[in-house]
């Protein structure tokens, strides 16, 4: 909850208006897991919340942990369907990829998370819980909404989650820590964007409408254009920044054609592009590129003028791609 809705919860259980503050600094900062720790409320309050209300934290269900330090988190999800959380360890780094919904509308070609279907929307107790109730909780330095599901689908919750990881009376997290992915919903977008400081990170992976739409049958509702053109109204030159993220198949959009096409599609926006290997899904044709393209296709962006990086393969030992712990676990 909100500093808000607890102000309307101490409200309803007869409570002082401060006691909300007090709840706020139980739940995020101390993250007590009963209502029976937050030991300066009086006993009766503390009664009356346990009538109607609980903490909210639930442990995960199952874990596997790679052999380079990633660990994946299996958590209750919705509609019956168990939810990821990937921790990334890199460094002084210790980053959350944390799942938005059980499953996925957008059935990208590539994606496990889509192969699955859509089974509902997270609320934000169900996503915040992902970040607090690993054992790792209190080493994390970065949170990426890049797991399970697409964000800007069920932005209500996603807002809440940002408000509640940002805010001075919840994690004060400064948004710069916060990393929001996106196929490109371009509404939600423009809100995510007028009502946060988070970075943003855009699912492109083909530079050419028509083989993107291939990849991913959102392009014919929400061409990458118009996104782009959205995106290039605000500023990425300071605090907040944007990235573009590119799976790089072999033989289908790994050569310096799409290179060349990608730069000219990217001119003059302030972003950098994170090079992607495929992680295989069963059922899904598509081969990551060899190490010597993807190079070749990173150094060409860069000749061009566009920041290109190539993003650490990380846990591939325990089934890294999205969804394909929770499709075991499902199976």
């Amino acid at each position: 909850m909100t500093l808000p809705q607890l102000q309307e919860v101490a409200a309803g259980c007869g409570m002082p208006a401060f006691a909300a503050k007090q709840m706020a600094q139980w739940l995020y900062e101390k993250r007590v897991t009963t209502i029976d720790g937050m030991t300066n409320l009086s006993l009766k309050a503390r009664r009356r919340l346990a009538e109607s209300y609980c903490i909210g934290r639930t442990a995960p269900k199952a874990e596997a942990r790679s052999a380079d330090g990633t660990a994946k988190y299996l958590f209750d999800g919705a509609g019956g369907r168990d939810i990821e959380a990937v921790y990334i360890p890199d460094r002084e780094r210790a980053t959350l990829c944390v799942s938005s919904q059980a499953g996925c509308k957008m059935n990208c070609h590539f994606c496990m998370t889509g192969k699955q279907g859509f089974h509902g929307n997270l609320s934000a107790n169900a996503i915040i819980n992902q970040m607090l109730s690993i054992p790792e909780s209190q080493s994390l330095t970065n949170i990426v909404f890049m797991g399970m599901g697409e964000p800007m689908d069920n932005l209500n919750a996603v807002l809440t989650a940002v408000d509640i990881l940002t805010a001075p009376w919840g994690l004060a997290w400064s948004p710069k820590r916060i990393t929001v992915s996106s196929i490109g919903k371009i509404t939600e977008l423009r809100t995510l964007l007028d009502t946060t400081k988070v970075h943003i990170a855009i699912s492109i992976h083909s530079p050419f409408p028509s083989e993107r739409a291939q990849l991913m049958p959102v392009e014919r509702a929400y061409p990458i254009t118009d996104v782009l053109e959205l995106l290039r109204g605000y500023d990425f030159s300071h605090q907040r920044r944007l990235s573009m993220e590119y799976i790089v198949w072999k033989g289908l959009n790994d050569d310096l054609r799409h290179a060349d096409a990608l730069a000219r599609l990217l001119r003059g926006l302030d972003s950098r592009v994170n090079l992607i290997r495929f992680h295989a899904i069963p059922g899904v044709e598509l081969k990551s590129t060899s190490e010597t393209a993807m190079t070749a296709f990173r150094d060409r962006l860069n000749e061009l003028g566009i920041t290109a990086t190539i993003r650490a393969s990380r846990g591939e030992d325990i089934m890294a791609a999205c969804g394909m712990l929770a499709g075991k676990s499902r199976d």
